[in-house]
Order: C-alpha cells, then sequence, then structure tokens
C-alpha cells in the first residue's frame, strides 16, 4: 500500500474560450480555491476581453489580489495558441511573483488548430524560464515531446527533478485513456517528477488512476473542463473541494503552498519577495 503523500492541486480557472475576466471576481475564487485544498494557480495572461496578451496589466491584477490574500503559488502560462511570437509569450517571466511557468516542448494539432512550438522557441523559452529563477512545468501533449525534453535536458541546464505533465484529451492528440497514461508515464525518467491534466474530462478516472500511479500533481479547472463527473460545476471551487476529497478518499492530503514550495524546491531557485 502506498504511504500518504503530499499531492500538488493545481487550479486552472479560466476557460480556453473566456469572452471577459473580472479581476477581482477571479482573485477571489482564487483565494477560495486555496482555502480549499488547491497550492498552485496555472494563469494566461488575458486582457479583460478574455484575449490572449503580452500586456501584463489584468494577469497582474488578479495575481497582486490573489497574494494580499493567499500563499499560493502562482504558475503562468506561456502557451495557448495565438498570433504571439514567443518572446511575447515569456512576458510573465520577468514579473516577480511568478514562481512556475508552462513550458511546451513541441507542435501539435489541437483539433481545428495548430498549437505551434518549434523548437528553436522552446530552447529560448527554456532559457529564458531559468534566467528568471522560474521551474518549468513541462506539458507533454505526445510521446515525442517526452522524448525532445530528455534530449534537451543534455543539452540545456535543466535543474533535476524535472517537472512533467501529462496532458490528455485534446481533440487530435494522445485520448485520455488508462491505457494511454500508462504508455506516457512508461516514457518520463524515473528521476524526474510528474502531473496530470484531463482535457475535456467528465468523470475523474484518469486523475484517480494517475494519483495511484505516483503523480505529484494533478490539474483540476475550467481551463480544462467545467464539468464535475457528468454534472456542470458551478464553479472552480467545486472542483477543487472534490479533487481534495478525492485526494484525501485515496489516503493521501493535498499540498499547501508552502508544501508544493518544498515538493518543487522552489526555493532553491529564487527568494519568494
Amino acid at each position: 500500500m502506498n504511504a500518504k503523500r503530499k499531492i500538488i492541486i493545481s487550479l486552472a480557472p479560466v476557460p480556453g474560450a473566456s469572452v471577459s475576466i473580472d479581476p477581482q471576481g477571479l482573485a477571489a475564487e482564487i483565494v477560495e480555491a486555496a482555502q480549499a485544498g488547491a497550492g498552485m494557480v496555472h494563469l494566461h495572461v488575458k486582457g479583460r476581453d478574455g484575449k490572449l496578451t503580452d500586456s501584463l496589466d489584468t494577469f497582474q491584477e488578479v495575481v497582486e489580489a490573489v497574494c494580499a490574500r493567499s500563499d499560493i503559488v502562482i504558475q503562468a502560462s506561456t502557451g495557448g495558441v495565438s498570433g504571439m511570437n514567443i518572446q511575447q509569450r515569456c512576458a510573465p517571466l520577468s514579473y516577480s511573483r511568478v514562481e512556475t511557468a508552462s513550458l511546451n516542448p513541441g507542435s501539435v494539432n489541437l483539433g481545428r488548430m495548430v498549437y505551434q512550438n518549434p523548437d528553436d522557441d522552446v530552447k529560448y523559452c527554456v532559457k529564458e524560464i531559468y534566467r528568471h529563477g522560474i521551474l518549468p512545468e513541462i506539458e507533454c501533449f505526445e510521446l515525442g515531446m517526452i522524448n525532445r525534453v530528455t534530449e534537451l535536458t543534455q543539452e540545456l541546464p535543466f535543474r533535476r527533478p524535472v517537472l512533467y505533465n501529462i496532458v490528455l484529451g485534446h481533440p487530435c492528440t494522445t485520448p485520455a485513456t488508462v491505457e494511454h497514461l500508462v504508455a506516457m508515464r512508461s516514457f518520463i525518467p524515473k528521476d524526474a517528477m510528474w502531473g496530470i491534466t484531463h482535457f475535456g474530462r467528465k468523470n475523474y478516472d484518469i486523475l484517480i488512476a494517475a494519483v495511484a500511479m505516483g503523480a505529484s500533481l494533478v490539474r483540476i479547472g475550467f481551463e480544462d473542463s467545467t464539468f464535475d463527473g457528468e454534472e456542470p460545476a458551478k464553479d472552480n471551487v467545486t472542483l477543487v473541494k472534490r479533487m481534495a476529497e478525492i485526494v484525501r478518499c485515496m489516503g493521501h492530503e493535498p499540498a499547501a503552498p508552502e508544501e508544493v514550495r518544498e515538493i518543487l524546491r522552489l526555493h532553491e531557485i529564487r527568494r519568494i519577495p
């Protein structure tokens, strides 16, 4: 039987197709989610109109309001399908509140869209993330991405342990099945940490299987699915509470923000202001 572990619940609260953002309302929901068990929040840089941007105005308003009431770990996304170049996508890395950032190690079809991450952009993003003293969380949609990261760790000075996130369920990518999760997990280096994101989720099977297989991190929230099981969720807090309950039922505990920093060794990278 697995020993009790601290599991990082990462909240991604903003739907990809959002048409507007209320910074104060979003901040209040994040704070409540942190109280319910979320130790990290994953945020794209968006304007009040809900569109991706390199302007940090709305992003900073949300984060400052959150940090005034919570010590939740802030993760910035450097991804998302948009017309921005990699320099624009890396804009949030200069913001001192950001402790971790998503890293996308390759291109992939997402339904009718193409998520473009050519190799030169990937290398640029890696260097910028580390230059700012931030930990990358590497989002892998396909097996080839895991292989490319293994190659990159030989070329660039990645800090160990490397943190992967297995992303399943997007249209035209790796399906969200236990069999595919097992296959993806088998290619992650044994000395690495890993987590799970299930896009389009309408049950908790994949998330539960990932925790049982040793995942250190589980991502939940409206960015990936607005469902609590088969029913629409009232809000992100509902999803965090459900995931925290599942984690406890499996004999583990949600990691508090300071425990997240210890698990990911964030204090070894930078001192939080």
